[in-house]
């Protein structure tokens, strides 16, 4: 595969005061909150970097009355921030709560970009939305949208909270794999492999002195068990900001 540039381009069509779209962070609190324990877990940390998230530019609280209107939607900027009231609404109604992103992205021919809710973020009473945007064409901008779950539950966003998540995909190889199911013993190396990493983490959780912060790291390292390395392992992506041209 082509280790060439691909160029990743987001034109200003709206105001863009207090907006910020930056490389995601593998960081996330509740992860800080296990004393770092779930920053062992390789495949977590490389979902919360893999793209770019855009950050709230404004603090607001929503509620929801559980109709199907717009106005049962109750979208409420601060008043020193009423000004982006045409950036963060009710625009579909059913306790959906939009953001107009102030940007028109442009992908290279053949990539969408997959449009959702900060990776490993949870938060009470509201569900972020996913999209895949035809980005390497279209003319139109999109919006990232977040549906209140339950009526008459107060939800608060803060200034510079992720509330955007982008990550360009290669859709039409989605449609390229030939999904089956296998037996193990179809592939004599693959089992021994198995075999080999599943003795091994038996071990290790059987193990009486085991301490709490003992791991293992075969993954982490990108290993097998049998000392086998990965032909492709990253335990960290190097996103590039947006700079302006």
């Amino acid at each position: 595969m082509s280790d060439a540039p691909l160029q990743l381009s987001a034109y200003v069509v709206g105001p863009t005061e207090g907006w910020v779209i930056e490389p995601a962070s593998p960081k996330r609190g509740w992860m800080d909150e296990t004393g770092g324990f779930a920053y062992r877990c390789l495949p977590l940390t490389i979902a919360n970097q893999a793209g770019w998230v855009v950050r709230c530019p404004a603090p607001f609280q929503a509620v929801w009355n559980g109709g199907p209107a717009t106005n049962d939607t109750a979208v409420l900027v601060n008043p020193e921030y009423a000004h982006f009231g045409n950036q963060i609404m009710s625009h579909f109604g059913w306790g959906i709560v939009t953001f107009s992103l102030p940007w028109l992205f442009r992908t290279p021919e053949g990539y969408t970009l997959l449009v959702r809710g900060p990776t490993n973020t949870p938060k009470a009473h509201i569900a972020p939305l996913d999209g895949i945007v035809e980005t390497d064409w279209a003319a139109s901008t999109f919006t990232m949208n977040w549906k209140l779950t339950e009526a008459d539950r107060i939800v608060r966003f803060a200034k510079g909270e992720p509330i955007c998540h982008l990550v360009p995909v290669r859709t039409a190889d989605l449609e390229r794999f030939d999904p089956e199911i296998k037996q193990i013993d179809d592939d004599p190396t693959l089992k021994a492999a198995y075999k080999a990493w599943s003795a091994s983490r038996n071990a290790f959780n059987a193990n009486p002195e085991r301490k709490p912060g003992d791991w293992q790291k075969d993954y982490f390292r990108g290993e097998t068990p049998t000392g086998e390395k990965a032909r492709e392992h990253r335990s960290r992506l190097k996103i590039k900001p947006f700079t302006p041209r």
